[in-house]
């Protein structure tokens, strides 16, 4: 008696391999789940690099995702350089707002917690760094005008000196991270020091000045060394049970990291100006819709990005002010008078397009000149070169055959077949010589364009 063949041995193995693959993952699936129902987890999510739009979403979704899963904590992993003003504040302010206490955490070792990262880590329920960390330099930078040039360098103001504007920033970037200080119970005097005199400590360092709580090589450290100790809450002081919590990742969502990637300055003024570039080809040559479609879509994507950030509307005029000339000079060619007037607007309008007090959310020089020179180039020459195409006459088709007047061409005598006439480049035989001369094109109902010719008169004797 044979076998029904899902019971041979090789089938065996694998309907085992299958049943054991997925006790495993129930198994994982039920573990998590108790974890969450019983809160016996921490959620982790990394804020790496410049802060802007996509990190203050980022956190406002982890946040958001550890009250879904009842999360006991929430860990925010720091490695920044500083970032937008308004982006740190609204962060901070979603951390102050959280009944799941937040702990900051500077790793790995060699990560930094700079300028507005000092302050979100100030804001934080409890602040733990690893070694070979820093934090410090928060003094804010002076916001709007045009960058400054490739080479120069950008100093904070002493104590004391600058204008009103610079002391007034100044004054409440102090007052606000001593409030946060004051808040979470650390060093409010040397806070004030880092905004003023841009000071900076390692980790060590920050322990021993009481600005963080813990020193810490790992995440399984952090949550040994912070279990049992007491952190403030927006619902009032609550004890960390931090021992033993299962780790868990929050990766931002699709949404986030592709603003992540176009709320970048340069990118989001790349793509702005390859929306226009499409737009006016597609106008300039109707038909093509390619360069229409893809301008549409960066266009949109650039607006989109170039809302998230701060953008500074006198300098966003200036550019399409200096765009709006260098056409106009490819249309009236007023001997570069335009164009030297628009590549001038675009050049003082980019670099005063984004109102932001960190270097990384300014367009560099090198991107500022390449671009003008490349809308230069395009907009004179190429958009130049496709007006004054359309501009010349009509070479070919039906409308050239009744504009154009062809000369007459005299027939020509074969002895030995008849006369030949040469019309239109056409060979044509007859024994008939044409003595009249061919009248005007004339349109004909079935044959189109033509010429239409007289009574020719027969020769004899031959």
């Amino acid at each position: 008696m044979m076998r029904p063949f899902l019971l041979r041995p090789r089938w065996a193995a694998l309907w085992v391999f299958l049943l054991l693959g997925g006790a495993l993952l129930f198994w994982q699936q039920s573990a998590a789940q108790t974890a969450t129902e019983t809160g016996r987890m921490a959620l982790v999510t990394a804020i790496e690099g410049p802060i802007g739009p996509a990190t203050a979403r980022q956190v406002a979704d982890a946040l958001a995702a550890a009250h879904e899963r009842r999360a006991a904590l929430v860990i925010l992993t720091l490695n920044t350089p500083g970032g937008l003003s308004d982006s740190m504040r609204t962060i901070i302010s979603a951390i102050l707002a959280s009944d799941i206490p937040v702990i900051g955490y500077v790793a790995p070792p060699g990560a930094r917690a700079a300028s507005a990262g000092t302050y979100i880590l100030y804001a934080t329920s409890l602040a733990a760094m690893a070694p070979g960390t820093n934090l410090g330099a928060a003094t804010p930078i002076q916001i709007g005008g045009i960058p400054g040039l490739p080479g120069s360098e950008e100093k904070p103001a002493p104590k004391g000196s600058g204008d009103t504007l610079e002391r007034k920033i100044v004054s409440d970037a102090v007052a606000f991270i001593r409030a946060l200080a004051e808040l979470r119970g650390r060093n409010a005097d040397w806070a004030e020091k880092a905004v003023r005199e841009a000071a900076s400590l390692s980790a060590q360092q920050a322990l021993a000045a009481h600005v963080v709580e813990l020193v810490v090589p790992d995440l399984p450290g952090l949550l040994a060394a912070a279990d049992g100790r007491t952190v403030e809450t927006a619902h009032g002081k609550q004890v960390l049970h931090t021992r033993g919590l299962q780790i868990e990742s929050f990766e931002p969502g699709f949404m986030t990291r592709l603003l992540g990637v176009i709320a970048n300055p340069e990118i989001a003024f790349v793509l702005m100006l390859i929306g226009i570039y499409g737009l006016i080809f597609e106008f300039a040559n109707p038909g093509t819709i390619g360069p229409g479609v893809i301008g549409a879509i960066a266009l949109v994507l650039g607006l989109f990005a170039l809302n998230q950030l701060p953008l500074d509307y006198a300098g966003l005029a200036l550019v399409l002010l200096g765009l709006g000339l260098m056409v106009a000079e490819a249309f009236a060619q007023t001997f570069g008078v335009l164009a030297l007037g628009g590549l001038a607007a675009f050049v003082f309008g980019a670099a005063m397009l984004f109102n932001s007090n960190s270097p990384e959310f300014r367009l560099s020089w090198t991107l500022i000149a390449g671009t003008a020179l490349f809308s230069a180039a395009f907009f004179v020459f190429l958009i130049g070169y496709v007006w004054r195409a359309h501009r010349r006459p009509v070479v070919t088709g039906r409308r050239h055959a009744v504009q154009q007047q062809q000369p007459r061409i005299p027939p020509l005598l074969d002895p030995d077949r008849g006369h030949r006439a040469v019309q239109r480049g056409v060979l044509r035989f007859s024994h008939r010589l044409c003595l009249a001369r061919p009248s005007p094109p004339r349109r004909h109902r079935a044959r189109g364009y033509g010429r239409r010719h007289r009574p020719c008169h027969r020769m004899g004797g031959w």
